[in-house]
């Protein structure tokens, strides 16, 4: 498998600025670093965790011919912004930054931004489609053209791939292993290792036991509308404490919200957001693990535009009052520009893909099928396979 999407881009940024590496625990954040590393005619990998890593950091011990230094997890050092910014100002003509960490890195740097000016950021995503396959590259984004599509489109190669990251999910570890076993005994290592570690240090949470029961509990809710009410009365707990939990989950990457596209030409629903989960593969109903799979691989594109082209790029769902329903709508600077379907199987067009690229003038519309099917255009909605959108993106 070929180098992580973000290493060119990266490699590029870090010589103009410091670079924050986010997202989810095991995504393989210290593995980018080390092979960004890898470019540099010297540098240096320093970890927190480690008690002689630690010394040489307090003690700014940089070498000399070190171009690129990279400090893993310093976020657990309690004034790391003020430490990192004086670091930062004071040898930013001698040495390159990489901060890495886990997700907490990007809760604790959007609280109270004194490195304003001084970095560029990016979130880290598990493996797509597009950067399984070894002839693919981030591509040259053009907002509201059609999105390019591979001339030398291997259907057996890409679908193999597909079925990969919906049994095995987009993180390296289970993802390189193939193996069921392997895959079974990660997820439980990491949930068990993102409750103690993660929740316990920034949460701050008084009722722990109940926080383990919405985690417990949120796989069953995903792709699907989330109702707070419904879930407060599972857990027994406040409205107030519950919705503080969730958006505890989203900024530690368990989670992420969708929110309806509103629309003066639709009476679109105004508040309840659709959620899903960065990894797929706890969700068990086949159906909603692909359409979260989807959903995965175009936030990972729409943070693409945002982290590294600079674009407003959101990713929303529309449904009106109606019940008329299309799965995702990716905007520019809240415009639209196309939307997406997610069918398991069925080939026949949506009417409410139609309906909905008149009435707000969407200019491309795709309606994704899990299963192999022919690349068609019908009354201007684009039928295609999965394995072959995906590679549209990165």
């Amino acid at each position: 498998m070929k180098k992580r999407y973000l290493t060119s881009v990266i490699q590029e940024d870090v010589k103009e600025k410091m670079v924050f590496i986010a997202g989810p625990r095991q995504v393989g954040k210290t593995t980018l670093s080390q092979g960004i590393a890898k470019l540099f005619s010297n540098s240096l990998y320093l970890l927190w965790d480690k008690k002689e890593d630690r010394m040489k950091m307090m003690k700014s011990a940089w070498p000399a011919e070190a171009s690129l230094i990279i400090l893993d997890e310093l976020h657990k050092y309690k004034k790391w912004k003020t430490y990192i910014k004086g670091e930062y100002d004071h040898y930013k003509n001698k040495h390159h930054f990489i901060v890495t960490g886990s997700a907490r890195l990007d809760v604790y740097r959007k609280g109270g931004d004194s490195l304003q000016g001084r970095y560029h950021h990016y979130r880290l995503h598990p493996f797509s489609i597009a950067e399984m396959d070894s002839k693919q590259t981030p591509q040259n984004v053009e907002p509201f053209k059609e999105l390019k599509f591979s001339q030398e489109f291997d259907d057996k190669k890409n679908t193999k791939a597909l079925q990969k990251l919906l049994e095995f999910s987009g993180f390296p570890e289970p993802l390189l292993a193939e193996n069921v076993r392997t895959h079974r005994r990660w997820q439980k290592q990491r949930m068990e290792r993102f409750f103690r570690e993660d929740i316990r240090d920034l949460g701050n949470i008084q009722d722990l036991s109940s926080m383990q029961l919405l985690i417990d509990l949120l796989p069953e809710k995903a792709a699907n509308l989330l109702s707070l009410n419904s879930i407060r009365e599972d857990l027994d707990v406040s409205h107030k404490a519950l919705s503080r939990w969730v958006t505890i989950l989203e900024k530690l990457y368990f989670c992420y919200l969708i929110r309806p596209f509103n629309h003066k030409f639709i009476r679109s629903i105004k508040k309840q957001p659709k959620m899903y989960l960065w990894d797929w593969t706890l969700l068990q109903d086949k159906g909603l693990r692909y359409e979260n799979l989807i959903a995965s691989h175009l936030l990972k594109y729409c943070h693409f535009l945002e982290d590294y082209h600079g674009y407003k790029a959101e990713l929303f769902f529309l449904r009106d009052v109606d019940k008329r329903e299309v799965d995702f709508l990716v905007t520019v600077d809240r415009k639209p520009w196309f939307a997406v379907e997610a069918k398991s199987g069925s080939q026949k067009p949506s009417p409410h893909l139609k309906y909905f690229k008149s009435h707000i003038n969407i200019p491309y519309v795709y309606q994704v099928v899990c299963e192999d099917c022919e690349d068609v255009v019908v009354d201007g909605i684009r039928v295609m396979p999965a394995s072959k959108f995906l590679l549209g993106l990165v």
